[in-house]
């Protein structure tokens, strides 16, 4: 199978969306498919591409010039998707690339797949432009309307799309998580140590990107409430991004910024407790991560969040406000800590990369069916009433 991959970022910048798309086309490639990603790049890619990379021109993205904005789909660029001639197109992202490309398949009679990565929608309110909102969420129903096939990270989500679309055509693609790699056992006093976090002290984990979005005033602001309450925690910031400064206010936060491999994995196992407090999630890459590596988890009350912590109940969810009593709770109570670290890792084995990419295949191969079943009842259909 050839498959046609759109992404607004697939390997300049690392998170939880391109880690997935190249997860998927590792998979893909692994067991005999070819992947051809189209997405603006930069000089410094944050990491190798899995499959064939095709560079789309791009701009600095206005506002947040860390991201690249492809401004459509030029002549090019759909003439190399026409020479490849995929079964299949999966846009990733619906900017003007991933609608371009959305369009071109739909032109061509290309089957073609979206995946839902983020809540983009809600995004507007931490920038003061919620005023754009309608609109976008008017986009987004088109985008998810006009595809075949709608893949979902989590059940509410393929719910929901089900509900928005009314025809059956949506499937879940969850998330895996490299269980050898972030483990409990990767947690290191020394490093602790030697970033100045005590041993009395409570290390509460902030992980991903740094940006607004990610719920960064709420972290501060419970870190400064725990603190009024005479608690020893100390803010442990593992990632990378323009609200960086943010955290400047703390004082004393440790900044480890962006880690990879053995490096972040020892950095999330040596924290004590993740207040994750995002509400833009569509999965949480991230909350996986600090799972599987044996962490006490609170969680901003998110669709995302349930689907994360299973029937056991393995994270704690709460709204904003509560986060302070809660992480208030499990600085005063390690036996809970532990507890709780201990079921989120047991959690965390549902969740296998394999199994999630092959899931995306099955769903390609039903849709690439269906496209081609159609095709063949067509004429059929056509001489019958002409008849």
């Amino acid at each position: 199978m050839r498959v046609a991959l759109f992404s607004g970022n697939y390997n300049y910048l690392r998170d939880g969306a391109n880690q997935a798309l190249n997860r998927l086309a590792g998979y893909l490639v692994r067991n005999g498919h070819e992947v051809r990603a189209y997405s603006p790049v930069t000089d410094t890619p944050a990491f190798e591409p899995q499959g064939h990379l095709v560079p789309v021109p791009s701009i600095p993205f206005p506002f947040r010039t860390e991201f690249r904005l492809a401004l459509g789909l030029p002549q090019e660029i759909r003439e190399n998707v026409r020479k490849f001639a995929p079964d299949i197109v999966h846009v990733s992202v619906p900017d003007f690339l991933g609608t371009r490309a959305e369009t071109l398949a739909l032109q061509l009679g290309i089957p073609v797949v979206t995946s839902l990565h983020t809540r983009f929608e809600t995004y507007f309110s931490y920038y003061g432009l919620s005023i754009l909102r309608p609109p976008a969420e008017w986009h987004l129903r088109r985008f998810y309307r006009r595809c075949d096939h709608v893949l979902a990270p989590t059940p509410a989500i393929v719910e929901e799309m089900l509900q928005l679309r009314g025809d059956g055509r949506v499937s879940l693609w969850s998330r895996g998580v490299d269980r050898e790699l972030f483990d409990p056992q990767r947690r290191d006093p020394r490093w602790r140590r030697a970033q100045g976090i005590g041993d009395d002290e409570v290390a509460l984990l902030f992980f991903g990107r740094l940006v607004l979005e990610k719920g960064i005033a709420d972290y501060v602001a419970t870190i400064l409430a725990l603190r009024e309450r005479g608690l020893r925690v100390r803010p442990l910031v593992v990632g990378e991004g323009p609200a960086r400064d943010r955290f400047d206010v703390l004082g004393d936060a440790v900044v480890a910024g962006h880690l990879e491999g053995t490096d972040l994995a020892r950095a999330v196992a040596s924290a004590d407790i993740l207040l994750h407090p995002s509400r833009t999630e569509a999965f949480g890459n991230v909350v996986l991560e600090a799972m599987a590596s044996g962490l006490a988890v609170v969680c901003a009350e998110a669709e995302s969040a349930h689907s994360l912590a299973g029937h056991s109940r393995a994270i704690v969810i709460c709204g904003r406000h509560e986060f302070t009593d809660e992480i208030a709770e499990l600085c005063r109570n390690p036996g809970r800590r532990q507890a709780l670290g201990i079921l989120a890792r047991q959690e965390s084995a549902r969740f296998d990369w394999d199994e999630a990419s092959g899931s995306v295949l099955a769903a390609y191969r039903a849709v690439v069916a269906e496209k081609a079943m159609a095709r063949r009842s067509a004429p059929a259909m056509g001489s019958s009433a002409t008849a």
